[in-house]
């Protein structure tokens, strides 16, 4: 599906953003969707920075959205721009919010790091990714923990997630985490496969090589399915899945559409193994040198934009992405040749007695040790798995009930 903002030239829009700010031809560009033109997103950002430089801020928030820009956050709708527009617009102009995406400030695995020293305030990437620098985040990738996309978004609404997630990260990590988006990663095949028959059996996998993400876990899940994690770079994975040197690489399939990844990709393997959390985070200093009035008002923000994620992302995967075995053909996918192999619940029952802790509990004790300690002393896997399995599996996840979760 072509994005909104491909009506405008790269030229253009640094032109226009050259004329009113990054941030503000980033936001307008948000809200103009299909009738998105050179000329309409130029007076749209005039607007926009007007409307945002009418007040002088009482705190201007640097946001290392990583490789977020205006078109990838057209495909997967993970809300980063949605919080910065709602923060400013909440606050009427005492936050003011400087969006820095494509790179610019911080990468996918050194944003939590510059969040950390302060270089950013506000920073997106994956918890996995970003376990690198916040190791606790690795609660989060015990394999087969999530049930479903529906059971992850419940949990980080519940206020439970205060105590198991957020309040050791705050701890631990000077992290206030905000929200996220939520998915379940797969196997994302190259180019290697794209003649070969749909994959229907976990046994077609075993023994092909993969990249893997930042996440220790990750890895663990990984080495007991057979499916040899290979640390690459980013820059290299692309060349990997198009020259054959990798058959795969872990990841969700709406990452596949925005990080552009689609044209080397032939085969979407739809395993669900462990958690795909893009999470938008805060500086924990920065976050309690606002006053406890803006503080609320930036998780109202959160809260917002959870919400939007929930139910704009989900459409997205199927709208756009074609996250589905049979998919629009004006989707990423279809438009790409990229096949969904859907996996029967059989096949995924028998990857997740083969590598999750409640099955084969040995290769994760050491992690799994370390990580009840930094959770003072609880048994976090079995308190998120809990969680997770307090709502039906087959439950739609737009259908999860929000909640306040700091709240009470």
């Amino acid at each position: 599906m072509k994005s909104p903002i491909n009506n405008v030239s790269r030229r253009d829009f640094l032109n226009i953003s050259g004329r009113f700010g990054l941030t503000s031809t980033l936001i307008a560009a948000s809200g103009l969707g299909a009738g998105l033109t050179a000329s309409s997103l130029a007076r749209a950002a005039e607007h926009e920075q007007k409307s945002r430089y009418q007040t002088e801020p009482k705190f201007q928030l640097r946001f290392g959205a990583s490789g977020f820009n205006e078109r990838n956050l057209d495909i997967q709708k993970s809300g980063q721009l949605f919080f910065a527009r709602d923060l400013e617009e909440r606050t009427n102009g005492a936050i003011r919010v400087e969006f820095m995406g494509s790179n610019e400030v911080c990468n996918q695995l050194d944003c939590v790091s510059k969040a950390q020293q302060g270089i950013v305030d506000i920073f997106s990437a994956s918890t996995q990714n970003s376990a690198g620098g916040a190791p606790y985040l690795n609660i989060l990738d015990f394999a087969y923990m999530f049930p479903s996309v529906a059971s992850m978004f419940h949990f980080f609404y519940d206020k439970r997630s205060e105590t198991l997630l957020r309040e050791p990260l705050r701890q631990r990590h000077n992290l206030q985490f905000l929200f996220t988006h939520c998915d379940l990663r797969g196997i994302m095949l190259g180019l290697k496969w794209q003649d070969a028959p749909l994959v229907t059996s976990l046994e077609e996998l075993q023994g092909t090589k993969n990249r893997v993400t930042g996440t220790q876990l990750g890895r663990i899940a990984m080495e007991q399915l057979g499916l040899n994690p290979v640390p690459v770079a980013w820059e290299e994975t692309l060349d990997g899945l198009r020259q054959g040197l990798l058959d795969g690489a872990e990841t969700w399939m709406s990452a596949v559409a925005y990080a552009g990844m689609a044209p080397v990709v032939s085969q979407a393997v739809d395993l669900r193994f462990f958690a795909g959390t893009e999470h938008t985070a805060m500086n924990l200093s920065k976050f309690e040198s606002l006053g406890s009035e803006l503080q609320e008002q930036v998780m109202e923000s959160a809260y917002c934009a959870q919400i939007f994620t929930q139910g704009m992302n989900e459409a997205g995967r199927y709208q756009i992405v074609g996250a589905t075995e049979h998919m629009a053909e004006n989707t990423v996918f279809a438009q790409n040749n990229v096949r969904v192999a859907p996996l029967s619940d059989a096949e995924r029952d028998k990857a997740e007695q083969m590598c999750s802790p409640e099955f084969n509990p040995k290769p994760w004790e050491q992690w799994r040790e370390r990580l009840n300690g930094w959770a003072g002393g609880v048994d976090i896997y079995k308190e998120i798995h809990g969680i997770a399995r307090e709502i039906p599996r087959d439950i739609a996840a737009v259908n999860v009930k929000p909640q306040r979760w700091w709240k009470g």
